[in-house]
């Protein structure tokens, strides 16, 4: 029950954050990512659903690599001319 709600609500947020216009609000989405990713590699092994492992290793590597660009390493935006 408990990795149903930390799917829920980590999940949810995670996709809402990446669709706000503001650039200081969307870089919080790959946090959220990464929280929800435990509860989900938890609940598809607990109910042996191998296709949902495989893709919750795919959707970590995806907010990886957000977490890269909005945390390790900023993006910059480019001047205007």
């Amino acid at each position: 029950m408990i990795s149903q709600i930390g799917i829920v609500f980590f999940g949810v947020l995670a996709a809402w954050l990446t669709q706000q216009a503001n650039e200081n609000r969307k870089k919080y989405a790959c946090i959220f990512g990464l929280i929800s990713q435990p509860f989900w590699f938890y609940s598809a092994i607990e109910s042996n659903q191998w296709g949902i492992v495989f893709l919750s290793i795919i959707y970590t590597g995806v907010w990886l690599i957000g977490f890269k660009n909005y945390w390790v390493i900023p993006v910059v935006p480019l001047p205007k001319e």
